[in-house]
């Protein structure tokens, strides 16, 4: 499973599950949007987390589970239990590390058996992890993954730049100038990149301010992130994996999908297609349903302002009376097929880092790759950077 297919599949209502396996991580990055330290241990009941992926039917399953943290290789042999579960019902199973394992560029036995259970390995790069884990030594290790036979992609965060900095901030960021060359001198064309910047959340909310709203600001944006289910660290299941949703409790009540103690997946997933909100918010967003059916003004910022929905019950009157029922059903699947066509790169473009979007498409393997070690000097932009300025 390539990273383009991974990420083609986000807009898809229910067609993957995110999983946050443990909110522990042996790294203590200073962006960590999670706050995650060996010193906390919340994470899911193992039992209760084994049942839930045990309740997917063949015919009734999510295309994808994407095992996150923490670190959740600190679990290696409970993320190879959760994706055999998932594989025998035909969901395919993709993993994001933090590569605390890859000083001295190798990847230990244990970790291995684990990755090599896998779809897709993503590994976590910025400024910060190489602080702990060099460089060169995550993309040798990431050579011994595709030498492996296991498709891997990066995902690589750009550095704040000061305050006031918010999406797009990062575009001309000479660290990602940087590491796309070196990936590129390491890997050729074969491996993947979705290149994201800094956001105000976990120990980062001092980094870095969100972008204040635009004169378009109402206007329909879809939000992809209120498509796929998450298992938070305390097992309760969301509608949304912004991690302010997913630490808040309570949840508010219209991205609250339930708890793996009590519901099953067709149960969450019958509630995330249900939701006549949920709808709304991934066919215009937050901020155009308060323009719609509310006369007070949105807050500010658009995750606050889809918080803020608990609160007006106009709002919830007027999706549940546009978005009920069939006419729901259709607005979804249209809202759906839109954004997949698009292509994963224009949804990268609109939540990520524009500039890198076309990264994600590249075709992770091992033919072509060059065998010069990576290098870490300071790169100049290639004639196809220079012109995407």
């Amino acid at each position: 499973m390539d990273l383009a297919e991974l990420i083609g599949l986000r807009p898809v209502p229910c067609g993957g599950l995110l999983v946050a396996l443990t909110r522990r991580c042996p790294m203590s990055c200073a962006h960590c949007s999670t706050t995650s330290s060996m010193a906390t241990s919340e994470e899911p009941d193992r039992r209760q987390l084994l049942d839930f992926i045990g309740s997917f039917g063949v015919e009734d399953r999510p295309d994808v589970v994407m095992l996150t943290g923490g670190e959740p290789l600190l679990l290696p042999e409970l993320a190879a239990r959760v994706a055999g579960l998932a594989q025998a019902k035909g969901s395919r199973v993709a993993l994001l590390s933090g590569m605390f394992f890859a000083r001295e560029g190798r990847v230990p036995d244990r970790i291995m058996r684990t990755i090599t259970a896998l779809d897709h390995f993503s590994a976590s790069l910025d400024v910060h992890h190489e602080r702990e884990v060099p460089r060169a030594d995550v993309l040798r290790a990431l050579r011994a993954v595709l030498d492996a036979g296991v498709p891997a992609s990066i995902h690589l965060t750009g550095t704040a730049r000061g305050a006031g900095a918010g999406i797009g901030a990062d575009a001309d960021d000479p660290y990602l100038v940087d590491v796309v060359a070196d990936v590129r001198r390491a890997f050729g064309a074969r491996m993947p990149l979705l290149v994201n910047e800094v956001r105000p959340l976990g120990r980062a909310a001092g980094l870095v301010r969100p972008t204040p709203p635009g004169p378009d600001d109402s206007l329909a944006a879809p939000c992809a992130l209120a498509a796929w289910p998450v298992v938070a660290f305390d097992g309760t299941v969301a509608a949304c994996c912004n991690q302010w949703t997913v630490d808040r409790r309570p949840v508010p009540p219209h991205l609250r999908l339930g708890h793996i103690a009590e519901d099953d997946w067709p149960t969450v997933r019958e509630r995330s297609l249900g939701s006549p909100v949920l709808r709304m918010l991934r066919a215009v967003g937050p901020r155009r349903l308060h323009t719609r059916y509310e006369s007070e003004p949105a807050p500010a910022g658009y995750c606050r302002s889809c918080h803020a929905l608990a609160d007006r019950p106009s709002v919830l009157e007027g999706a549940a009376r546009d978005a009920g029922g069939r006419v729901g059903e259709v607005l979804d699947r249209l809202t759906t097929a839109q954004q997949r066509a698009a292509g994963p790169a224009a949804l990268v473009r609109r939540m990520g880092c524009a500039r890198y979007a076309h990264l994600v498409e590249l075709r992770s393997g091992e033919e072509s790759v060059p065998t010069n070690e990576p290098r870490l000097t300071q790169a100049s932009p290639t004639a196809e950077e220079r012109s995407s300025r």
